[in-house]
């Protein structure tokens, strides 16, 4: 029992020191991402200077080459063979995301625990459906901008990985997973601010990483917020990091399906799906 509670507290007390002296512990898989969105901000640097840095890691090439030919960026089926003109073709902003989905893929994998290894597994694949959806819901919509509503949404729980991740060094936490869920209610939210900001990522994302609970903007949705607000009730995956999700989402969905007209709910999600799915298939690589 004395273990248990000791390492509860030691955890708690460890993110919560770091995050007062602005020193959090960041995993390696996201050091490739930093050094990106240091090459992707210095305004003297070149494409070709980020294609040299993506080509250091196999797995961010490979991605990157899949995601340059996808639909979703070759429509006219025009397909490139190799990490240059990939990274041409996608731009220094789609590479940024490219680079963070590889990394947060390998994030939700690093985990001492089974129970740990499935809640950041779950996490990520939901944080992969909101980011899908909200991605096809602004370019629906037009009302925010389709890539930092996909960031957004693959960002929302980043803290809730990095949390996991974490927990292996407290092993009776880790297997634990009403423990952990204790720990990230308290430290989810500021953890994932602390890494939108390491990462330097678009401001509107930092805005609207947060938690919201239910819809109540007016409709049809015009901000980033409420684009992400309707992402998070059309996706089909529960968050397994929060108990009751699944409950909550049906209950604010049918309450919004009821009310929403002009479109309809169903609607807008129908006219949306379409890019939602083109997305998912790049999004899981």
């Amino acid at each position: 029992m004395g273990t248990f509670h000791d390492e509860l507290r030691a955890f708690s007390a460890a993110i919560g020191r770091e995050l007062e002296e602005r020193e959090l512990g960041f995993p390696t898989v996201l050091d490739l991402s930093l050094r990106i969105r240091r090459v992707a901000s210095d305004p003297d640097s070149t494409i070709g200077d980020l294609a040299r840095l993506v080509q250091l890691e196999p797995v961010l090439s490979a991605r990157i080459v899949r995601t340059a030919n996808s639909v979703v960026f070759n429509p006219i089926g025009r397909a490139v063979s190799g990490v240059p003109e990939a990274v041409q073709r996608l731009g220094m902003s789609n590479v940024r995301v490219t680079a963070l989905v590889v990394a947060m893929d390998q994030l939700a994998q690093e985990h001492r625990t089974k129970t740990m290894r499935d809640l950041a597994r779950g996490t990520w694949a939901h944080s992969v459906d909101v980011g899908a959806w909200a991605f096809a819901l602004a370019r629906e919509l037009r009302v925010a901008s389709p890539d930092t509503a996909l960031l957004a949404g693959l960002m929302a729980d980043v803290g809730v990985l990095f949390l996991a991740a974490r927990a292996g060094a407290y092993p009776t936490v880790a297997e634990d997973a009403g423990a952990f869920r204790e720990i990230a209610q308290v430290w989810a939210a500021p953890v994932t601010r602390a890494i939108v900001d390491k990462l330097d990522l678009p401001p509107a994302v930092l805005e609207d990483v947060e938690a919201i609970d239910g819809y109540a903007a007016a409709w049809p949705p015009a901000t980033l917020k409420d684009v992400l607000l309707v992402a998070r009730l059309a996706a089909d995956s529960s968050h397994p990091g929060e108990a009751g999700h699944a409950q909550w989402r049906e209950q604010r969905r049918a309450e919004l399906a009821a009310s929403a007209r002009d479109p309809g709910l169903d609607e807008l999600l129908g006219a949306a799906a379409s890019g939602r799915e083109a997305l998912l298939d790049v999004l899981k690589g």
